[in-house]
């Protein structure tokens, strides 16, 4: 990676200003005048942003559930990943919601809704370009042109958005002023250095502490419902990252032979989902689950460094983020030989009959209200059965169904469900009663996710079934209609996947 520059450091040099000394930054005046001259600062070329068609009524909703007050929505800063470099910049996803920014623009910015007559006057405050003149330009390799490539100025930003502009230099001063005399909502924990300065706006004015708290909660949970029914906007996107997802796993089906032969084979999986995500997308929605064998028993299992043997079951839990930033959440199960033992074929048809069973329920809302949970309860119900079939429960699958039992739960502890959007489990803010309690609504697009996990050293189960993890997710949107699987495409029954495997192995 490339070093920048500094001059030679003395003892009283800041600990902060020390990571600049491994090279010699030119910082002559003949190199200062020479570096600031001869550049084309033609203002960039904007147009609007995909979703700035979109973002209006997003922001209305909010001024709506407000009035009178000002909101605060921080983008959020960089992140350290190691010493002077950073992790890959990822806005916080409201502030995305309500902005229609793409990819890793903008850090450090915030969206201020200042309240005027009935609704709210809305800025964003963002670090725009920089002159050539300027220290940033050449010197700062965080945010300078030269290091990290051009960044919108502010006209650019308000055509792309649509929204008023001002630079981030004045932010402080436009979210703290009158606060004794104005109610702030924050939503916290997106910019570390932004929650200090309004907490301290607040002691200054000696603010309750209980209610700005409240507040401020109250504000992330609006902010988090009103994800829960998606624009059409929103659909096109998760539909585009549901196609890239489907390329990735073709790439991860083409690439079961060579993980056969690799010391790490799961990395080997890992590896040839991301190639798409990376290519055709922003990259990954989150850590890709590549998990074989026994592995595939442990939910939430991104080490990925196992062998992939002849034989097991590999469980691929992975989604393609587009650029937009939404998230597909897609999870097949695939015999590495091509072909399920008839144990596996036992447990890969139970899970498949529970999804099946909460795909009809979700399909049933026109003819009656159907609500979140009766998804997972309908899953849960054949989950139950198919152990009683399997002679595992120490009860019967009724008992087990009740409040009181849920033994079957041994072997899928985890939901059926879960919304999905810019976050992929989308919408975690909200309230029971707006999720697991809501009625599901058209609009609304979630997972359909059974699984069952039979762990190797689970000494309750016959030894047959031990070391096999199956799960099965699609990604479904609900239509005035029933249902729509978004995840249709891709291959789903025994027979399919088995296909699937033994003609993508052929094609190499």
């Amino acid at each position: 990676m490339t070093e920048h520059n500094s001059d030679t450091p003395d003892s009283t040099q800041d600990l902060a200003d020390r990571v600049n000394n491994r090279s010699h930054r030119p910082n002559s005046a003949a190199f200062r005048d020479f570096v600031a001259s001869g550049w084309d600062r033609t203002p960039l070329n904007a147009e609007a942003l995909a979703a700035a068609g979109f973002t209006p009524a997003r922001r209305d909703a909010v001024s709506a559930a407000f009035p009178g007050e000002r909101l605060v929505v921080p983008a959020g800063g960089l992140k350290v990943r190691s010493n002077d470099t950073d992790y890959r910049f990822r806005a916080h996803s409201a502030f995305i919601h309500l902005t229609g920014l793409e990819t890793d623009s903008e850090p450090d910015a915030v969206l201020v809704f200042e309240p005027e007559g009935d609704g709210h006057d809305v800025t964003l405050y963002f670090r725009p370009r920089a002159g050539a003149d300027t220290e940033e330009f050449f010197s700062d390799s965080r945010y300078g042109e030269y290091w990290v490539g051009p960044r919108a100025d502010l006209e650019a930003m308000s055509t792309m958005t649509g929204i008023a502009t001002e630079s981030s230099a004045t932010v402080d001063d436009a979210i703290t002023k009158d606060l004794g005399a104005i109610s702030v909502r924050l939503v916290r924990q997106a910019d570390a250095r932004i929650d200090g300065v309004i907490d301290l706006a607040r002691s200054q004015v000696q603010a309750d502490l209980e209610t700005s708290e409240a507040g401020d909660a109250e504000l992330a949970q609006l902010l988090s419902e009103l994800r829960l029914i998606k624009d059409d906007h929103e659909i096109a996107q998760l539909r585009e990252a549901v196609a890239i997802t489907r390329a990735g796993f073709d790439n991860v089906v083409a690439a079961l032979p060579k993980a056969l032969g690799h010391r790490r084979g799961e990395r080997v999986v890992e590896t040839a989902f991301e190639t798409a995500a990376r290519s055709d997308g922003n990259g990954v929605g989150y850590d890709t689950i590549a998990a074989s064998g026994n592995n595939a028993c442990t939910l939430h299992w991104i080490r990925n460094d196992g062998q992939v043997r002849d034989g097991d079951l590999i469980l691929v839990d992975a989604g393609a983020e587009a650029d937009s930033l939404y998230t597909a959440d897609i999870t097949r199960t695939l015999p590495v030989s091509g072909t399920f033992t008839p144990v596996q074929a036992k447990i890969y048809d139970a899970v498949l009959d529970a999804s099946d069973a909460a795909f009809a329920v979700a399909a049933d809302h026109p003819n009656r209200p159907v609500k979140f949970r009766e998804v997972h309860e309908a899953a849960m119900e054949v989950i139950a059965k198919r152990l009683e079939e399997f002679g595992v429960l120490p009860v019967s699958a009724a008992v087990s169904l009740s409040p009181e039992g849920q033994q079957h739960r041994r072997w899928m502890v985890h939901g059926t469900s879960h919304h999905l959007g810019l976050d992929v489990h989308d919408c975690a803010q909200a309230r029971a009663e707006m999720y697991l309690d809501a009625t599901i609504e058209p609009g609304m697009v979630f997972t359909i996710e059974p699984g069952l996990y039979f762990k190797s050293d689970d000494l309750l189960l016959p030894e047959e079934f031990r070391g096999n993890g199956v799960r099965i997710e699609d990604d479904v949107l609900v239509t005035a209609d029933g249902v729509e699987n978004l995840s249709a495409d891709f291959p789903r029954t025994r027979a399919e996947i088995e296909a699937w495997v033994q003609s993508r192995a052929q094609d190499r």
